[in-house]
């Protein structure tokens, strides 16, 4: 989900009393809490519908080993808290819970570099962890400067889904998805269906679903907002501009606000009612879990997949990483308990489970036998296992401002989409902006 303006606001302020409260915190919380075997666990997580009954599974199984922990879960919508500031808000009132787990990675490690999470390389050391068994692409993710805060669960990309009854009918070939942005275009306008001034079907949207995402587009095109060793922002970036010019002509070709009518009736991923579903849209760029959707709302939609189409210059046949976390707030009670179950929740047995729902992907190097995907030959996990282990397939924008940024960027796209405005000067003030940020929090 993405943050509004009003957002900004509330994060920057409650960031100003974090520090404030995790200094008032105890040593003890602060050096590891409550060091009995059980206790209370408070455990904040972001998802309802299926996702929530099988996390709900994986807490029985929990409290099955570890009987003497009292747990004490929330749904906390949106991302565990962090987009509507409840989290920061509770770690600067000095009653954090004990554990998140939330979808916004990028935010997560924001608060990491903040200084609002936890360290946890001492409670690590203190299990049979092996750092060197888990993908190495989830490294850069994990610390921040050399210190680990943060631990990956699982882990989606974003694929290009397209409707294969819709390709025929315009004399497409379904076994020949675009690989370019031109065939992407081209394909589009095949799709079209416009009756007069009504558009009946599009295409494609190049803003619907996971295109909505801040850094997804930018990072096919190749752009790479952040250089974490030099800590400057990289805004003012060709890959950029031409990424927002790109989409801006679908904006002009369709009417912005037509496109906006358009899509006014349009269901979320989980409702029959998603454009996709119904044929109003013929392709889109979703993560692997859209497959389960499909599944259960729209079975006899005939789709396939492919890797995202990229630009001369991008990244191609990859995606950005779409990472679900845990991570321990700062002057959590019970943070031996917290690991205890962030490392029962990402055991391969538990995590099978939810992967073979799914279709994400697991962290380990190690290949796991009850994952059936691989071993039933399944075409749409195949792709999804290539498009992760291209070497451009990544983790954008880890650093501090990466809300804010996130923020700048949705408001950039927006005023280039419904108001035709140049991108370059409106990146060029959004980078010096967030470059001052960026210095302050040094």
């Amino acid at each position: 989900m993405k943050n509004r303006g009003w957002v900004l606001l509330l994060t920057v302020l409650c960031f100003s009393l974090v520090f404030t409260a995790c200094t008032g915190a105890s040593e003890e919380q602060n050096a590891g809490g409550n060091s009995s075997n059980g206790g209370k666990l408070t455990y904040w997580y972001p998802w309802g519908g299926d996702s929530e009954k099988w996390d709900q599974w994986r807490m029985d199984e929990f409290t099955k080993e570890y009987p003497d922990i009292e747990f004490n879960a929330t749904y906390v919508p949106p991302d565990g808290g962090i987009s509507n500031g409840k989290l920061l808000a509770a770690i600067s009132g000095g009653n954090p819970p004990d554990v998140v787990i939330t979808n916004e990675y990028a935010s997560a490690y924001a608060l990491a570099a903040q200084g609002a999470l936890m360290p946890i390389d001492d409670l690590l050391a203190a299990t049979d962890f092996k750092e060197d068994e888990i993908l190495d692409a989830y490294r850069d993710l994990m610390k921040v400067e050399g210190t680990t805060y943060l631990f990956p669960e699982d882990s989606n990309v974003n694929l290009l889904y397209y409707n294969v009854d819709l390709f025929k009918e315009a004399g497409l070939d379904p076994d020949q998805p675009p690989q370019t942005i031109e065939e992407l275009d081209a394909a589009a306008e095949q799709l079209t269906k416009l009756n007069g001034d009504k558009i009946d079907r599009l295409g494609f949207i190049p803003w619907l679903d996971a295109g909505d995402e801040s850094y997804m587009w930018g990072y096919i095109f190749g752009a790479d907002y952040y250089d974490t060793a030099s800590k400057q922002v990289k805004l003012d970036d060709p890959h950029l501009v031409e990424m927002y010019n790109w989409m801006n002509t679908y904006a002009q070709k369709y009417n912005p606000e037509k496109i906006k009518s358009f899509s006014s009736g349009f269901g979320g991923a989980f409702s029959p009612d998603h454009p996709f579903f119904s044929g109003k849209v013929a392709m889109t760029i979703n993560g692997n879990w859209f497959s389960n959707a499909l599944k259960q709302y729209a079975p006899n939609v005939n789709y396939k997949v492919a890797a995202i189409p990229a630009p001369d210059g991008g990244r191609k046949n990859s995606s950005n990483f779409g990472t679900n976390i845990f991570m321990i707030p700062k002057g959590a009670k019970n943070p031996e308990a917290a690991m205890k179950f962030i490392l029962f929740g990402v055991k391969p047995e538990i995590m099978a489970d939810n992967i073979n729902q799914w279709r994400s992907l697991s962290i380990y190097k190690e290949q796991n036998d009850a994952i059936k995907w691989d071993k039933e030959g399944d075409e749409i996990y195949k792709i999804v296992r290539e498009v992760a282990s291209s070497p451009d397939s990544g983790h954008p924008a880890l650093t501090a401002v990466a809300k804010e940024m996130s923020n700048e960027l949705m408001l950039l796209r927006d005023s280039v989409i419904y108001n035709n405005h140049d991108p370059q000067p409106l990146l060029q003030a959004a980078q010096k902006k967030l470059q001052e940020e960026v210095d302050k929090k040094k």
